[in-house]
């Protein structure tokens, strides 16, 4: 795929940085703690931590997984 940018210069924000401010956010409005977050979905809650702190890569199950159990689309996690 070719990406252009017209001359533009924009600093990408990126994926992983986007997903781990939507799922604090999200989670905090629930008032939900990275463990029960982590109940909800059925993962652990060092994933959790480790998502929240950009330091996984997270696989599109997992994705779907937060996304469910914080009430939204999983692509509304990765939307700046």
């Amino acid at each position: 795929m070719v990406s252009s940018t017209g001359g533009h210069s924009k600093k990408r924000i990126s994926a992983r940085a986007v997903l781990a401010t939507n799922v604090v956010s999200l989670r905090r409005e629930k008032g939900w703690s990275q463990e029960a977050l982590a109940f909800e979905c059925g993962l652990h809650r060092t994933f959790v931590a480790h998502v929240e702190r950009q330091a996984r890569n997270i696989a599109l199950d997992n994705l779907e997984k937060l996304a469910f159990a914080l009430g939204v689309e999983p692509f509304e996690l990765l939307r700046p």
